[in-house]
């Protein structure tokens, strides 16, 4: 199963039915805070590897049709008949995700665990008679609030496989999604996917804008403590909180961990047949490193796997952004790219040296999810003690502007008017530093072959300047660009960066 199918099970769309129904809980309520999840991550690091028990066989062999075939009745989801101001919705296990999660309701302090009650969702009489017994479980759960309109509840965030959540600012559409943590990603020897087992939902008192998620993670290598401080809104936001504790050294972290699909622009839009003229969740990704520089990379759709990692010091934040909004530059009436979101991640402390790390993976169709970003610290995370983390997540548009540098509205490359020559143009948006244009330095460089003496010229299509250049790489196969604008020293632009491949 693909990532992009994967995760398409998340945001499915529950209808209308009967009355809703008091939630079930099973065992007795257990005393719950973040210093006890704090202290039972830790125990279980102690301990071998258990992973969660699976559903019934009949449920893991549900067809896909099948799978479909039933879903929870957003009428009966908990806290529907209250005054509270977050609705809950759950997920059925199987076909994809045969280990169920535990999910808990905390009310001061204490936590009750839910039950599996079958009677929340409807279905179509495919759907078959499946055994329930004390394996059952929900497979993850989804958030509703009122986002345009009183009294209307609409799902902004999904938690659901893995370590994998998704969200969205009002208005738009899923798109990219997060995960609690990252290892090995693009490894030969292949990834490992930590997996929340257990949550616990803080209850939300009328009024509050803020509803807590706590989870539980675990995998072979590791075990974590999370918590969600969740926002929701325009844009959506996500105080994140987590403390890991590995069972072996950990070489390869991914914290604040993005994943997403691109297909193609104008960058490689000749490498498909396709009407439309860009496919994509996600077109760049932008980091606001330690030295203050802002940097753009249009992300790419390689021939082989590509790691590109931008080393860096306490870096102050870094995401993937959807930035074109013109749905003309999609031409999908029904995906709707030009919806997708942007998700910006901003360190809540100094996250010392490491690197930016884009992992970029061949794709030939859309529902591949095919780039992954994250923060990766330079030294191992070591067994015998806690590692601590925190992030924002801002989910919707692009973020505030770090600095007043002119973004990079678009890239294009190919072949130019002769055929011979490999051309690049990049646009940016106006400045107030482009008043005059011979007085501003243009710095484009490559690390191998030559490149062409850069031309700056003002864009009556976008209202900001396009600096255009060739290049000739020799023999090599790849090829890393850069470029700037600068006037009197200091930068004007973000920082374009782009890895160049041989087809």
């Amino acid at each position: 199963m693909d990532r992009r199918a994967f995760l398409s099970m998340l945001a499915a769309t529950a209808y209308a039915g009967a009355a809703r129904a008091l939630p079930m809980f099973k065992g007795e309520a257990k005393p719950f805070s973040r210093d006890w999840l704090e202290s039972e991550a830790a125990r279980l690091a102690q301990q071998p590897y258990a992973p969660m028990g699976q559903v019934p066989q009949e449920w893991r062999d549900l067809s896909y049709d099948q799978y479909k075939s039933i879903w929870f009745n957003s009428h009966k989801g908990l806290w529907t008949d209250t005054a509270r101001p977050f609705k809950v919705d759950f997920f059925h296990p199987g076909l994809y995700f045969p280990r169920p999660v535990e999910i808990n309701i905390v009310e001061a302090g204490q936590a009750r665990t839910l039950a599996f009650d079958i009677s929340l969702f409807d279905k179509t009489d495919k759907f078959p008679d499946l055994p329930i017994d004390d394996t059952m479980g929900y497979s993850g759960l989804r958030l509703r609030a009122e986002l345009k309109q009183k009294d209307i509840f609409e799902e902004f965030m999904v938690f659901q496989g893995a370590s994998y959540f998704r969200t969205i600012a009002t208005g738009q559409t899923y798109g990219l999604s997060a995960r609690g943590l990252a290892l090995n990603t693009g490894d030969p020897a292949g990834e490992e996917f930590p997996e929340f087992t257990h949550f616990w939902m803080e209850a939300p008192e009328p009024g509050d804008r803020m509803i807590k998620v706590h989870a539980l993670l675990n995998s072979p290598s590791t075990t974590g403590a999370y918590s969600f401080a969740i926002t929701s809104g325009a844009p959506a936001e996500v105080d994140v909180n987590c403390s890991l504790y590995p069972r072996d050294a950990l070489d390869h972290v991914g914290l604040a961990p993005l994943t997403s699909m691109f297909l193609f622009d104008e960058t490689n839009r000749s490498m498909f047949d396709d009407f439309r003229p860009a496919v994509h969740d996600s077109e760049g990704l932008m980091v606001w490193n330690g030295a203050g520089e802002v940097l753009w990379r249009p992300l790419a759709n390689p021939k082989s796997l590509q790691v590109s990692s931008f080393v860096d010091e306490n870096p102050r934040g870094f995401g993937l952004l959807q930035r074109t909004r013109d749905p003309e530059d999609f031409a999908d009436l029904e995906a709707h790219y030009e919806e997708r979101p942007s998700l910006w991640i901003t360190p809540g402390e100094d996250w010392g040296k490491g690197a930016v790390t884009l992992v970029e993976i061949p794709a030939d169709r859309e529902i591949y999810d095919n780039i992954v970003a994250y923060w990766r610290p330079r030294e191992p995370l070591q067994p015998g003690a806690a590692h601590n983390f925190s992030y924002k997540m801002q989910w919707g548009d692009e973020p505030p502007r770090p600095r007043a540098a002119a973004r990079v509205l678009n890239t294009r490359q190919g072949k130019g008017f002769d055929q011979i020559k490999n051309v690049v143009t990049v646009d940016f948006e106006d400045h107030e530093g482009f008043d005059d244009l011979d007085a501003l330095t243009k710095f484009v460089s490559v690390n191998r072959g030559t490149v062409s003496d850069p031309i700056l010229q003002r864009n009556p299509g976008t209202g900001g300047v396009r600096l255009a250049f060739s290049f000739d790489p020799g023999q090599a196969r790849a090829v890393e660009l850069r470029a700037q604008i600068v006037k009197d020293g200091a930068s004007l632009t973000e920082v374009w960066l782009y890895r160049w491949t041989a087809a």
